[in-house]
């Protein structure tokens, strides 16, 4: 079993002498099996948790013990629990085992992953979801981004549009990967169009109102042009191999309310050019809307979802004039359109799990003929998601166990994190992944 780490005030992490690694699936307190836990993935980030304790597991008392404090000699020194950020590209299996100060903050919308120390290296409850590394850290240089985003700005007409110059900001201000991707020319470029939504989710990342977190970013505050989407698609499409440019971004509302200006983006786009993957990242609320931008030139879909049950998925999108079952009709719309269509599940271990929460994605999985599922981990706090959503009715049975359920239930459906260029519809790729 892998040890227990802790953080103190400076950040510095430290690995418990006796208690091993506990965990939690949902609000369970767990012990992760070795055979669970991955190498912490280089590119990771780590996060102390404030105003709490660290939990971790007693082998000879069996029972679980907080940890305030840690001794070093003489010296005593008040510690927290510690998490990790994940790249893309995994999706978690456990939340880190912390108890909290009862008043307190919710913590910032991010994925919070159980991690431990384990020979000498620290380890993750995670698992790989795909077997693309397009969002590795690594490949994003800063340091001549700068230079690249120079280049691009003094192009014809590029200083005056609204689209690119938001990116620019996105790339810079935010660190978003898929709008550096735009600069690198490269992968998936994003093209976020609507200031507005008709959900409410209580993890939205470009607003908050009530939740009493803080928003990752500004939303957009314009809607595009046509000529705009399409002087930043265009070239895109046209210079990257793979090439994809996306609508539906962290940093908007959502795509489908201004769906006469997609429409007239994607044909102004398909009239200069057929190369490249034009995909609408959505909520799904309007089948019929799906329909036109299918009919206009769009390759392929994504719709957001946490959940394949209407009281699950009603309880953290707080849907506005639509219904789940309209999300549902979106995704056979979607496949009857010839769209190669995916869902990008939220992910929240011990719900996501959860035996009534597997078969309710079985069920939806069945109804529409989706093609692709992303494991996408949910980024929230831990208690702001579990007091705003039903109660269990039936047991967590592990996030690998589903996964390997879908793979063996669904031999035509594929597991993934990331967006997919044409190139690789129809390309199953997942059986090479770990899980």
């Amino acid at each position: 079993m892998a040890n227990l780490v802790c953080s103190d005030s400076s950040g510095n992490i430290y690995d418990h002498p006796t208690l091993e690694m506990a965990a939690c699936s949902g609000d369970r307190l767990v012990t992760v099996p070795r055979n669970e836990l991955i190498p912490l993935p280089e590119e990771s980030s780590f996060f102390s948790l404030p105003d709490s304790q660290a939990l971790g597991w007693d082998k000879r008392a069996r029972t679980f013990v907080p940890v305030q404090r840690m001794k070093f000699g003489r010296q005593s020194i008040p510690v927290t629990a510690v998490s990790a950020f994940l790249p893309a590209g995994y999706t978690r299996t456990h939340i880190p085992a912390a108890h909290y100060a009862a008043e307190r903050k919710p913590l910032p919308l991010w994925c919070y992953t159980a991690i431990g120390w384990q020979d000498e290296g620290f380890v993750a409850a995670a698992v790989r979801v795909d077997v693309r590394d397009i969002h590795n850290p690594s490949i994003y240089d800063d340091s001549v981004l700068p230079k690249k985003i120079t280049g691009r700005m003094k192009q014809k007409g590029a200083a005056q549009n609204r689209l690119l110059n938001q990116l620019v900001r996105c790339a810079t201000e935010y660190h978003c990967f898929a709008a550096k991707n735009l600069f690198f020319s490269r992968f998936e470029c994003p093209l976020p169009t609507s200031p507005t939504c008709n959900a409410r989710c209580i993890g939205c990342l470009s607003f908050q109102s009530q939740s009493g977190c803080c928003a990752s970013q500004e939303r957009v505050n314009f809607v595009p042009t046509p000529e705009e989407i399409a002087g930043v698609a265009v070239p895109h499409l046209m210079r990257v191999k793979e090439g994809v440019a996306s609508f539906g971004q962290g940093c908007e509302g959502e795509p489908l309310l201004q769906a006469d200006t997609l429409e007239a983006a994607i044909r102004r786009i398909r009239a200069e050019t057929e190369l490249g993957t034009i995909n609408l990242n959505t909520n799904g609320y309007s089948p019929e809307k799906v329909a036109r931008l299918a009919e206009a030139g769009l390759d392929s879909i994504r719709v957001s979802v946490n959940s394949g049950l209407r009281e699950t998925y009603d309880a953290y999108y707080r849907p506005m004039n639509y219904k789940f079952d309209d999300v549902v009709q979106t995704i056979k719309t979607a496949k009857d359109k010839g769209l190669y269509t995916t869902i990008n599940l939220l992910v929240f271990p011990g719900v996501t799990d959860r035996e009534e929460e597997v078969e309710g994605l079985f069920e939806l999985v069945r109804q529409t003929g989706l093609d692709l599922i992303q494991m996408r981990n949910l980024n929230i706090d831990t208690e702001l998601y579990l007091k705003n959503i039903p109660e269990a009715k039936g047991k967590a049975i592990g996030i690998r166990k589903m996964l390997r359920g879908i793979v063996k239930e669904f031999p035509k459906v594929e597991i993934g994190y990331f967006n997919r260029p044409k190139e690789w519809f129809g390309v199953r790729r997942c059986g090479e992944l770990k899980l």
